[in-house]
């Protein structure tokens, strides 16, 4: 059987070289391509035994192997584009320097689509159909895939794409975006060196992941970091003893799903020294808020809010998803001692990404988490309606609970 996969898999590479080299790629449509390959390949297996099925695999495989994903693969190989949304085959919308433009270009067909999404999420070993119309996958260079298919979605296959950036986004790199400056950097990392328990905040495309991408980045190398996520897209240099963790649907059957839940509860028993949690969304926060109170510290997060105090609620609720009856009071109080700082990032009305404020959290009372803010953005008198402009200052609050800093040796102050 060997021997013939082997001359299959030669037979598809002569193929494919010979298209390449006889036909003009650039001018042939996708169908074209397809009907041209099929003719090659039965001529070429003309006299030989074969089932058809085996036949037309062939043709496939050919095929993809030039094609890739069609449309699709010149959208992917343009490093400005970052972000492609599919509305149906002929609404096409790309995120290019912050700003969301229609593409011209459109797909054959609603089927040649479809196609392209059952190569993609079967790449990453995930089905996708009728009973499993919803599917989160990621393309084989890490960027995150959300597909969706009708009849759920009214106008046609809808999918998303969020680009992955080829070079990991470091501290540096925010820096020269100017969403951090360099002080404030070094205090990140001795924030993160010392094992405060980080969570950053943001809305929709305001950088939470490369935020805490660039902030995993200065954990010290011999630790050991389990990271956890929906799609892994997480780019951790530098640190050979990591464990990257990924959540997967349940199946057609309706089986076999693994959510962040069990992640986390399974990381726990993986003697992790750090835990990284790409986003909590549910009752997962409960797990998390416990491995920061069980010993895990210099964990690091994220989630959706708009503000610092709006995370907090949002915790409440994601911790009572996860079990109801808990009084709100025990609530507050897990997440008062397990959470030490809070950092909430911004898309503002220019569209750039701001670190908007840098607060300690520092215990509970009467009720409430009390907060510190450190760090609170302020724009200047420069800042106009199309242009922000402004710095993260230092407020005059000292930060409360330096003992971690002083556990660690770090002498300097935040």
């Amino acid at each position: 059987m060997e021997g013939n996969f082997e001359q299959e898999q030669k037979l598809i590479a002569e193929i494919k070289q010979y298209i390449s080299e006889n036909f003009p790629l650039s001018k042939l449509s996708d169908e074209e391509l397809e009907n041209k390959v099929e003719e090659i390949v039965f001529q070429r297996l003309a006299g030989a035994y074969m089932p058809i099925g085996q036949r037309l695999s062939i043709v496939k495989q050919v095929y993809s192997s030039i094609r890739g994903f069609g449309l699709l693969d010149s959208i992917i190989s343009d490093d400005t584009i970052t972000e492609v949304m599919i509305n149906g085959h002929e609404n096409i919308f790309i995120e290019k320097n912050g700003k969301v433009v229609r593409l011209e270009k459109k797909f054959e067909s609603q089927r040649r689509l479809e196609d392209i999404i059952q190569r993609i999420v079967g790449l990453a070993g995930r089905e996708v159909n009728q009973a499993n119309p919803i599917v989160d996958t990621r393309l084989p260079d890490g960027s995150r895939v959300n597909v969706v298919l009708p009849p759920i979605a009214l106008c046609g296959p809808t999918m998303t794409i969020r680009k992955f950036s080829k070079t990991p986004m470091t501290i540096e790199k925010l820096i020269s975006y100017g969403s951090l400056t360099r002080e404030i950097a070094e205090k990140l990392r001795l924030l993160v060196k010392a094992k405060y328990n980080i969570f950053i905040c943001g809305g929709t495309g305001s950088g939470k992941t490369t935020f805490l991408n660039a902030l995993s980045n200065y954990i010290p190398k011999d630790e050991r970091i389990i990271t956890i996520e929906d799609s892994a897209e997480l780019q951790i240099t530098g640190v050979d003893n990591l464990v990257s963790l990924e959540t997967r649907n349940a199946n057609s059957a309706g089986t076999g799903a693994i959510t962040i839940r069990d992640l986390i509860k399974s990381s726990l028993r993986m003697r992790p020294e750090r835990i990284v949690v790409g986003e909590v969304r549910g009752g997962e926060a409960l797990d998390m808020l416990q491995a920061m109170n069980t010993g895990h510290d210099g964990s690091l997060s994220t989630g959706h809010a708009n503000s610092t105090h709006d995370m907090l609620s949002r915790l409440e609720t994601m911790v009572l998803q996860g079990s109801a009856g808990l009084p709100l009071e025990a609530i507050r109080q897990q997440i008062a001692s397990a959470v030490d700082i809070m950092i909430h990032l911004s898309r503002l009305r220019d569209h750039s990404r701001k670190t908007m404020e840098i607060t300690e959290v520092v215990g509970y009372e009467n009720g409430e988490i009390l907060l510190n803010p450190l760090y609170v953005f302020e724009e200047d008198e420069k800042s106009s309606l199309e242009k922000v402009s402004g710095s993260l200052n230092r407020t005059k609050n000292k930060m409360v609970h330096n003992w971690k800093l002083q556990l660690a040796g770090i002498k300097e102050e935040i």
